[in-house]
């Protein structure tokens, strides 16, 4: 099977720490790859399937033509069932006639449905330390899906097969939100102009202005979209914290006197002066990290028995938390994931160790690395799988 890639092979030949200090949120930037060394992320075949396959409703499934989405009832039917009502049903005619005619295709969150492209989500999101949504953009033609715009996000911009013309306009104002006091004004001419080939992949920060155009030929890219943490998230967050707070908890002193209203200004001033420590902001991203959801991943049948695990010692078994929290003690270790703890003996920390970055590991390379036996290991592996941070396979 084809290694699923890392942060370190898209942003190649920059290193991973200094694209995180010189690029990203900062400026755009393309990174040239060979052609097809993306191709086995969703062959062609694959893509079919996904669209045969399943249920794919408005607008998860969409498609946009010259900045306007295409009317859902011009390649789709709805079909009766025995107890849902009506379910969607993709016309291939109708759906490849709009596809030729120059639209795009749009489907969100393919990560969901597609194996290598869900393992390249989970790679990135432990790297990113972000959630990270995969869409997929493809077309045929010579005209754009969408107008010049922005997004409240960052991205990056895996070009598949055939290639696509971008024009970077840059922002406008700086770290736009989705919800904000003013919006960007409209960019002016392009600062860049090129074309993304097969194998390039481009980073878009936050804010950025842009436009996508096909070139009159086939074009697949993958968008991998992540919201870094930014102030606002943090004083969400610390809003939460300090309800463990009385003054904070308290009515305020509307019919009180001037007087009252300044007293409680001022306490409550100083008690978000003092949650306001040097170290608020490493306690906000570990919260963050430590309640970041598993990725759903059944390991049936196996999962279904009271043994949890097959019982060759050569399966390879799979951590499904890509931004979990080890903590080490001098004799135990916690588990931050999924939003709960866990608290082990420190035997357990080479395991854990061993399994946080997402790789498949076997069974028995974990009983190697830590002073356990088989028996204990295997058992401490169907309690990570009873809890969901675990999977064969």
């Amino acid at each position: 099977m084809p290694e699923t890639p890392t942060l370190a092979d898209l942003v190649a030949p920059l290193g991973v720490s200094q694209f995180f200090h010189e690029v990203q949120g900062e400026t755009y930037r393309r990174f040239e790859g060979r052609a097809g060394r993306f191709a086995d992320l969703l062959p062609w075949p694959a893509l079919n399937a996904i669209l045969r396959q399943h249920r794919l409703e408005f607008p998860r499934l969409r498609l946009a033509l010259d900045g306007t989405p295409v009317p859902m009832e011009s390649y789709t039917d709805l079909v009766p069932t025995r107890r849902s009502g009506t379910v969607p049903r993709l016309g291939a005619a109708p759906f490849t006639e709009q596809l030729r005619g120059g639209a795009t295709m749009v489907l969100d969150a393919i990560q969901e449905l597609s194996d290598p492209i869900g393992d390249l989500a989970r790679s990135l999101e432990h790297d990113l330390r972000e959630s990270v949504q995969v869409n997929l953009y493809a077309g045929w033609g010579v005209t754009h899906g969408f107008d010049v715009h922005w997004d409240d996000h960052d991205a990056f911009i895996i070009q598949v097969a055939g290639r696509k013309r971008w024009r970077m306009h840059g922002p406008t104002r700086p770290a736009p939100l989705h919800r904000d006091v003013e919006q960007p004004e409209r960019p002016g001419e392009p600062i860049d102009d090129f074309i993304l080939e097969d194998g390039d992949v481009l980073y878009v920060p936050r804010g950025h202005w842009h436009d996508v155009t096909a070139v009159g030929e086939m074009s697949l890219h993958l968008t991998l979209g992540f919201s870094p943490a930014t102030g606002i998230d943090l004083v969400s967050w610390l809003a939460d914290e300090l309800r463990a707070s009385t003054v904070f908890r308290q009515d305020l002193p509307r019919f009180g006197t001037a007087e009252d209203r300044a007293a409680r200004a001022a306490a409550l001033r100083e008690e978000l002066e003092a949650a306001l420590t040097d170290g608020v902001v490493d306690r906000f991203l570990a919260g963050r990290d430590a309640s970041a959801p598993a990725h759903p991943r059944v390991g049936l049948p196996w999962a279904a028995t009271t043994g949890l695990l097959p019982d060759g010692d050569e399966t390879e078994v799979r951590f499904l938390v890509p931004r979990a929290v080890l903590e080490e003690g001098d004799s135990r270790v916690t588990l931050l994931a999924d939003g709960k703890r866990f608290v082990f003996a420190v035997a357990a920390a080479p395991v854990l160790k061993a399994l946080l970055d997402g790789t498949p590991q076997a069974v028995k390379r974990l009983a190697e690395l830590s002073e356990l036996d088989r028996g204990t290991v295997r058992a401490f592996l169907g309690e990570l799988t009873v809890q969901g941070l675990l999977s064969v396979g």
